[in-house]
């Protein structure tokens, strides 16, 4: 229990923690966690009780008294080699530069111990709050972060976000559907679709929005036209290859990622097939690099500035102590029709 309200040896009190303190309320961490935050999504008798704990025991909110002024966030991915990554930095930048907090910019790569000297430079740090462009990190590393109380964002999380943290996203099951009822207005029935990683949401929501439209128009799927990618241009060129090799190839192709469809065009090519007058071509995104493309990409939008703007001023109102608006948010993506698309020919 968290009762051990009895000074130490030096006469100060020893440190509860969010574990003691749900276990005495009866409640989960999580739960903690949220009244801690100031997250609105807690009963008030929950919110009420826990509250009387954390004031019996003393304990300290890490920075989050109201008026608080941020001074440091964390923005961490996996890779930073894409320019997907600049998009989010360029938002998050935007509002923590006019907030005159500065922002420290993490790349974990996945390799073994990245993430936790990346921990290790954040305790030195003691940044203000975190942004997390991806949840999948070691069960360690979530249980150092409750631990140290940060407040924290995810971007575009993988999944359920194992952190109970706010999330920012953007509306990719709808956006699956737009592009591929785009091609099928055009008149296009044989569609190939090169997906991203399975283990992301964001991917499975984009394959199961394409799969919709398809089911809508009375479109049968098809998985032998569906070809498995990575986001990156590599596996867009020969996930382009695999759907192009079978006895009767698409007229389309909706690639998951800008850069996958910049990698189909490009195995297109090569092939001496035209984009779009052989083979229309829609991706995902709308990087900046797409409408200077030969020719210029067709695409779904995604508000990738807004959502790194979201997510700053998300994280910067929790370190505040302020409530936040929603613990989950999903911007709305939209088609962008360019010249990359067209009627199939004899169509």
């Amino acid at each position: 229990m968290a009762t051990e309200s009895r000074g130490t040896e030096d006469g100060t009190r020893p440190k509860v923690t969010i574990t003691a303190i749900a276990q005495e309320a009866g409640v989960s961490v999580p739960t903690v966690s949220r009244v801690v935050n100031g997250r609105s999504d807690v009963s008030p008798e929950t919110r009420a009780r826990v509250e009387d704990l954390l004031r019996l025991h003393g304990y300290r909110r890490r920075q989050s008294a109201p008026g608080h002024r941020a001074a440091l966030v964390d923005l961490v991915f996996n890779d930073l080699d894409s320019p997907w990554a600049v998009e989010i930095i360029r938002g998050v930048e935007d509002v923590a530069h006019r907030d005159g907090v500065g922002t420290v910019v993490s790349a974990i790569h996945g390799r073994a111990g990245s993430a936790r000297q990346w921990l290790k430079n954040l305790r030195a740090r003691a940044s203000d709050g975190v942004i997390l462009v991806t949840s999948v990190l070691e069960p360690v590393v979530h249980e150092e972060l409750r631990r140290l109380n940060v407040p924290i964002v995810v971007v575009d999380p993988a999944g359920s976000p194992a952190l109970d943290a706010p999330t920012v996203g953007a509306t990719n099951w709808a956006g699956g559907m737009a592009a591929t009822e785009h091609l099928l207005g055009l008149g296009h029935r044989r569609i190939g679709l090169i997906a991203g990683p399975a283990r992301l949401l964001c991917s499975r929501a984009r394959l199961d929005g394409h799969r919709a439209a398809l089911e809508a128009a009375g479109v049968p799927f098809d998985p032998a036209l569906v070809a498995q990618g990575d986001f990156y241009h590599e596996s867009g060129f020969h996930g382009c290859d695999q759907l192009m090799s079978g006895p009767t190839p698409p007229t389309a192709i909706f690639a998951s990622s800008d850069q996958m469809a910049l990698g189909a065009i490009e195995a297109l090519r090569r092939r001496g097939l035209r984009v779009p007058e052989d083979v229309s071509i829609v991706g995902f995104d709308d990087l900046p690099e797409v409408r200077w493309s030969a020719p210029p990409l067709t695409t779904v939008r995604q508000p990738l500035a807004d959502m790194g703007k979201l997510a700053a001023r998300t994280v910067l109102r929790q370190a505040r102590g302020e409530e936040i608006e929603s613990p989950r948010v999903e911007l709305a993506t939209q088609l962008v029709t360019r010249a990359s698309t067209t009627q199939p020919s004899g169509g």
